[in-house]
This record gives C-alpha cells, sequence and structure tokens, in this order.
C-alpha cells in the first residue's frame, strides 16, 4: 500500500516528529540526491503560489522533477473519473500532489491510486502548511510540546490541521472564533480550547496565528469581515499574549484586514520564514512518502 500524506490525524505522533527533524536536518544543507529520477504529479484546481513553488522547489533539491497540471491542462477538468486520472498517473509518476477544493476529492483519488497521494490543500484540511508552521515556531522558540498556541478568526482548513497538530504534537490550541464560523466541535480534541474573546484567548500565548478572512470559493465577504472584525491582530492585541509571542499568518495576508501591517511587517512576525519552510518541510513530506527514511 502506498504512503499517503492526507491528515495529520492518519500519521502517528513519531512519524510527524521523524518528517520535522528531517525537514531541519535537509534545511542546514545536503549533497545527496534521495529522489534523483523520481516524478512528481502535481495537480491544482486551486490556483497556488507557496504551495507550488516549494513543492517543485523541494522535489528538485531532491534531484526529482515535477510535472504541474491544472484542471484546464488535463481531461480531469473535462469529466475524466478520479479513478482513471489516478491509475493514469500512478503509471507515470512516483507520487502526486493535489491542491483542491472537496476533500473527498482527495480521499478517492488515494483510494484510487497505486503511489502516494499528498494532500497540498483541500477545503478541510492543509496539513503541509500546519508541518511547516511547527517546524517554524520549534526554530523561534524551541520544544512545541507544552506551548500554547492561538488562533483568531475563521474556523477553516487551517484551523482543522492546527487541531489535529494539537493532539499529534502535544501543544496547547486555543481557537478564537466567531460563533458563526467557529470549528465544528465534534473534531476538537483534549488539546483544543474555544474561546470566542480574543483578548483572553491569546493571554499567554506564545505564538498567535491568524488566516485571511474569505477563502476561495467563499461567497459571504461582507458578511465575514462583519463577523471576524473583533478578530483582526493588532499591536495591542499581540500586547496580551506573552512577551516573546511570535506572529504567524500561513499568507496570502491582506493588511488592514485579518492583520494590521504593523504586526505582520513587525519584529514578532514570521511568516517569511513559515514561507520558507514550506520547501524543507515538504521535501521531508517526499521523503517519508517515498521511503527515504
Amino acid at each position: 500500500m502506498p504512503k499517503h500524506f492526507l491528515d495529520l490525524s492518519d500519521v502517528p505522533s513519531a512519524e510527524l516528529r521523524t518528517i520535522i527533524e528531517q525537514a531541519k536536518t535537509w534545511k542546514a544543507g545536503h549533497d545527496d540526491l534521495p529522489l534523483k529520477g523520481k516524478a512528481l504529479a502535481m495537480i491544482f484546481e486551486k490556483s497556488s503560489t507557496r504551495t507550488r513553488v516549494s513543492f517543485e522547489r523541494a522535489i528538485q533539491q531532491l534531484g526529482g522533477e515535477a510535472i504541474v497540471l491544472s484542471s484546464a491542462d488535463m481531461q480531469m477538468g473535462r469529466g475524466e473519473s478520479i479513478h482513471d486520472t489516478a491509475k493514469v498517473l500512478s503509471r507515470y509518476c512516483d507520487a502526486i500532489m493535489i491542491r483542491t477544493f472537496g476533500h473527498d476529492i482527495l480521499t478517492e483519488l488515494a483510494a484510487e491510486a497505486t503511489v502516494p497521494v499528498i494532500n497540498g490543500l483541500t477545503d478541510k484540511s492543509h496539513p503541509c502548511q500546519v508541518m511547516s508552521d511547527v517546524m517554524t515556531f520549534e526554530e523561534h522558540r524551541g520544544p512545541i510540546q507544552g506551548q500554547k498556541l492561538t488562533y483568531l478568526g475563521d474556523g477553516n482548513n487551517m484551523v482543522y490541521s492546527l487541531i489535529e497538530a494539537a493532539e499529534r504534537f502535544d501543544f496547547e490550541l486555543t481557537v478564537s472564533s466567531p460563533e458563526e464560523l467557529a470549528p465544528a466541535k465534534e473534531y476538537l480534541n483534549a488539546n483544543t480550547i474555544l474561546n470566542p474573546d480574543p483578548e483572553a484567548a491569546v493571554e499567554n500565548a506564545r505564538a498567535v496565528i491568524t488566516d485571511c478572512w474569505v477563502s476561495m470559493g467563499d461567497q459571504d465577504a461582507e458578511n465575514r469581515h462583519n463577523l471576524l472584525k473583533p478578530y483582526q491582530v493588532t499591536e495591542r492585541l499581540m500586547q496580551q499574549a506573552a512577551d516573546d509571542a511570535i506572529f504567524m499568518h500561513c499568507l496570502p495576508a491582506h493588511r488592514g484586514e485579518e492583520m494590521t501591517a504593523e504586526v505582520i511587517d513587525g519584529p514578532q512576525s514570521v511568516v517569511f520564514d513559515e514561507a520558507e519552510n514550506r520547501l524543507h518541510a515538504q521535501k521531508a513530506i517526499l521523503g517519508w512518502v517515498l521511503g527515504i527514511f
């Protein structure tokens, strides 16, 4: 059976820790090309900057090559079944990464493929980004176990992967959202706390995390902005967190909406380290699914 990377909850904690440590090692430098001769098919049903460039460079730096496919480039966008697409790409490539809308598309692709499938993003989860977030936190603040991180904003795909990460890496996650946009309670775990009061939620947090208020496909932008305005990350709100708190955002960012320019461009911000670490975390994810370590 291929070793897929679909959601953090599917991967044992020890394996996720191995991936993080390998990412740190490869970020420090390597001369070998462990994926020489390997090919990664990358399917984009959602547009991308960081996911595309980081995955393409990741496999290149490990000696392999990437084949980029958008819906306009392939027959899946014209009605070919996911089953047939998975079977064909499995004959040509050694792994498949997909960035798509419905999580069911990802799971069906994985069920039908005979090579590893990686979740580059779905409407439900964003595990590659959160692996980068864990790596970035540990670079700046040491081991994440037992630490408090706070997320403010919409209960979106980032939140669900953070909830899974909190359990897998054993840290405390406080989620602060308006009731109408809070994550579904059935997805919460013992490491997750819901607190709709943003100032109370960030108290003692060593990382404050947010995301854009309107994602691709959202149709209720005006209502979301009205509901989420109290959750904007400001300098004043950052002062309520721990003295050494860092600010994190998966990007793209909208200054003046989910956070102020002073926060994202200020000294507590590590957002570009996060973006860089997508490259290194994904190198390690590729190595893991392809059995390099």
